[in-house]
């Protein structure tokens, strides 16, 4: 079987034992649909683990890194890991797969990447540090130099 990714290279799908062990999706908005249904479920697991202040910004188009980020605080290392420990059990439990995680020995920066979403869970301090939020909400060049 043969797929084609959005960029157009043709991806080849593994089977065993006559089960599709990848499924790409056929079209952009079932891309599209899937990481809407994901970020509602990751919106979702943040809320019940009572994330704070969480933003999030659709870098869908300025990004290949993914469609969204979301960035949330939580009120001390332990509820950031907790929040963070909490996202990756909701998600594989929603059939979304294993995301990749970093930063979790110290809990004051989780970064957890789902493909589709990236969740970065900040301890407020280190948060106000980086500031990411604000780095990802400025206007494109381009759109700022038409003007």
């Amino acid at each position: 079987m043969v797929c084609h990714s959005r960029k157009g290279k043709a991806l080849t799908t593994v089977h065993a034992k006559g089960k599709t062990l990848a499924v790409l999706p056929k079209s952009a908005e079932r891309g599209a649909d899937a990481a809407a249904r994901a970020l509602e479920a990751v919106l979702a697991s943040l809320e019940d683990s009572k994330a704070e202040d969480i933003v999030t910004i659709d870098i869908a188009g300025k990004s290949a890194l993914g469609d969204y980020m979301i960035v949330v605080s939580g009120r001390s290392n332990r509820h950031v890991m907790a929040i963070s420990d909490h996202l990756l059990t909701d998600l594989k439990d929603e059939g979304f797969g294993t995301a990749r995680v970093e930063g979790q020995e110290g809990g004051d920066w989780i970064l957890i990447d789902t493909g589709d979403i990236i969740v970065h869970v900040f301890r407020p301090e280190i948060r106000e540090f980086y500031n990411i939020e604000k780095m990802w909400a400025a206007p494109d060049m381009d759109e700022e130099t038409r003007h």
